[in-house]
């Protein structure tokens, strides 16, 4: 029980810090990379965790949680940002400028991490159950790579085609992958810190 409850705090917590951090666009290694990508790819590796001590139905309704989470943080934000300030108190025109959400790219992060992390759950089920239960690494890997792709392009395009030049779009795409790719590599000795939920899995 206290596995399930840290590691999904953690995905929810992970979750939120790369949909702020997904404001600012940076530079890393030359290309053009929005900075959630510094701690969104966890995410994919903490719902694996997820999957493995709680099962199926739990991921699934963890990712649907997530979403809601990060919608009502956006509302949140934007209804504080439109709030009139106490002027005595100075201009305080830093959390409008900082944490005012751009709906746009919310939304494209809340369908991408929907969407990707559905995918990665039905690649890690579709691993456990047709491919095997050993070699847990493979497994994280396998999902991972059906839903990191898919993740950094919706993300990208969604938020960015047709605002960002065709060029940078790309150079995001490729920088997200090769970031997360190289977290995923990373972390996935993180599946062997949870014990296996002994349950057969159903849709």
């Amino acid at each position: 029980m206290n596995a399930i409850i840290l590691v999904s705090v953690a995905y929810i917590a992970a979750q939120m810090m790369a949909d702020v951090a997904s404001l600012k666009i940076v530079l890393f290694m030359g290309m053009s990379m929005d900075a959630g990508t510094l701690v969104y790819p966890l995410t994919f590796t903490l719902r694996d965790m997820v999957h493995k001590v709680a099962g199926i139905k739990a991921a699934r309704l963890l990712i649907i949680a997530a979403a809601v989470v990060n919608l009502i943080m956006a509302g949140l934000f934007w209804l504080v940002s439109i709030m009139p300030a106490d002027l005595s108190t100075g201009e305080q025109t830093a959390f409008a400028a900082v944490l005012s959400p751009v709906w746009r790219i919310v939304f494209a992060s809340i369908i991408a991490e929907v969407i990707s992390e559905l995918i990665d759950t039905e690649g890690y089920k579709f691993w456990v159950e047709r491919v095997t239960t050993k070699y847990q690494w493979a497994r994280v890997l396998f999902s991972n790579s059906l839903s990191v792709p898919l993740d950094s392009v919706a993300f990208s395009w969604i938020a960015f085609g047709g605002v960002l030049p065709v060029a940078v779009v790309w150079s995001i795409v490729l920088s997200n992958i090769i970031v997360k790719g190289a977290t995923t590599v990373i972390g996935l000795p993180l599946i062997y810190l949870v014990k296996e939920k002994e349950y057969i899995d159903t849709p």
